[in-house]
C-alpha cells in the first residue's frame, strides 16, 4: 500500500514539475521572445535545455522544501504529501489559465503547508518564515532596485553610443542573459519537486535523512520540468513580455541577468526557494521604471501583486480541502 502511494506521490511531484515548466516558461523567454532577440521555438529550446542542465547544480533548495513540514511514517504522510502537490498544481493551472505569472514555488510551499495543517501534523515555522516568507518579500524589491540600477547604468555607459549598433549588440546578449536566467530556473524550480519525492521517500523510509538525493529524482525532475518547458506558456509570456510594459533588447538583457543573480544567489547563500516568477516580473518593472514611471502599466502588476498574495493560502486551502477529502475517502485515522 505504502509503495503504491509514493509511486502516486511521485507522478503527482512530476506533474508537478511539469506544469511548473510551461507555467514558467515565460520567465526565461519572455523578454527575449518580446525583443526579437530570439525566435519562440529556439527560445523555448534554449530554456528546456538550460532548465535540464540546471537542476543538476545544487541541492540546497531541495533539502530546505523537504524540512518544511514533518509528516508521520506510512500511508497518512503520503496522503498529507500528496494533498499539498495537488493543491499547487490547482493554483498553477487556475493561474495559467488567466494568464497570471503566480508563484509555483510559494504554490508547492503553501501546499505542503495547506495540508499539513489540515492534518494537524507539524509545520517547520523557523524554515517557513526564514527561507520562504522573508524571501517573497525582499527578493522581488532586491530585482526591482537592481533592476532598475543596472538600466541607469547601461543608459550612461552608451549614452554616447548609437542607439542601433547598442540595440543590436543587447539583443545578441539577450541570448546569454535568457540562457542564464532558465538556469537559474532550472536550479530552482526543480530543486523544489526534488525535495517533495525526497520528503516522500522519507515518509515511506525508502531513504534516510543522512543520504543525498538519488540520482533518478534529480534526473526525473530535470527532464519533467524541461518537457514542460518546451511546451511554452504562451499567455503569461504575453503577460511578462509586453502587458506590463514594452521592453527594447537593452532592458530585456538588463532584467534578465538581474534575475538570474538573485536566483543563483538565494539558491547558493541563502538557501531560499524563492519565486523565479516574482524575481524576474520585479526585475522587468524595474528596468520599466527607468523610462519613466508611468511607462509601468501599474495596473496589470496591481493584478500580479493580487496572485502573488493570494498564491499561498489559496493552494493551501486547495490543499486542505483535498487532504480532509482522501482523509473521507480512505477512511484515514
Amino acid at each position: 500500500m505504502d509503495l503504491a502511494i509514493i509511486i502516486a506521490v511521485v507522478v503527482v511531484a512530476l506533474v508537478f514539475d511539469y506544469t511548473n515548466g510551461f507555467h514558467d516558461a515565460a520567465n526565461a523567454i519572455a523578454t527575449s521572445v518580446s525583443t526579437r532577440a530570439l525566435t519562440p521555438r529556439v527560445a523555448l529550446f534554449l530554456a528546456a535545455v538550460m532548465n535540464f542542465v540546471g537542476a543538476f547544480l545544487g541541492q540546497k533548495v531541495a533539502h530546505t522544501v523537504s524540512d518544511t513540514i514533518s509528516p508521520p511514517d506510512g500511508s497518512h504522510g503520503l496522503t498529507i504529501v500528496m494533498a499539498g502537490l495537488l493543491g499547487a498544481i490547482a493554483w498553477n493551472l487556475i493561474t495559467w489559465y488567466f494568464g497570471l505569472p503566480s508563484s509555483s514555488s510559494h504554490a508547492l510551499i503553501g501546499g505542503l503547508v495547506g495540508s499539513a495543517l489540515a492534518a494537524g501534523v507539524g509545520v517547520s515555522w523557523d524554515t517557513v518564515v526564514e527561507k520562504v516568507v522573508i524571501p517573497m518579500f525582499v527578493s522581488p524589491f532586491v530585482a526591482f532596485g537592481l533592476g532598475f540600477a543596472v538600466m541607469l547604468a547601461i543608459m550612461w555607459i552608451f549614452r554616447r553610443s548609437s542607439q542601433h549598433k547598442a540595440m543590436r549588440g543587447f539583443r545578441v546578449a539577450q541570448t546569454i542573459s535568457a540562457a542564464a536566467m532558465a538556469l537559474g530556473h532550472g536550479l530552482q524550480d526543480a530543486q523544489k519537486t526534488m525535495g517533495v519525492i525526497f520528503l516522500a521517500l522519507l515518509t515511506g523510509g525508502y531513504v534516510a535523512e543522512s543520504e543525498g538525493l538519488p540520482f533518478w529524482v534529480i534526473f526525473a525532475a530535470a527532464a519533467a520540468i524541461s518537457l514542460g518547458t518546451w511546451s511554452g506558456g504562451w499567455r503569461i509570456m504575453r503577460t511578462l513580455g509586453r502587458r506590463i510594459i514594452h521592453l527594447d533588447p537593452a532592458r530585456g538583457f538588463a532584467a534578465e541577468s538581474v534575475a538570474a543573480s538573485v536566483l543563483y544567489t538565494t539558491a547558493y547563500v541563502v538557501e531560499a526557494p524563492i519565486s523565479t516568477t516574482h524575481t524576474i516580473t520585479s526585475a522587468v518593472m524595474g528596468v520599466g521604471a527607468t523610462k519613466r514611471f508611468s511607462a509601468v502599466r501599474w495596473g496589470v502588476a496591481k493584478s500580479i501583486l493580487m496572485a502573488w498574495v493570494l498564491t499561498f493560502p489559496a493552494a493551501g486551502s486547495v490543499a486542505a480541502l483535498t487532504y480532509w477529502l482522501c482523509k473521507y475517502v480512505f477512511q484515514l485515522p
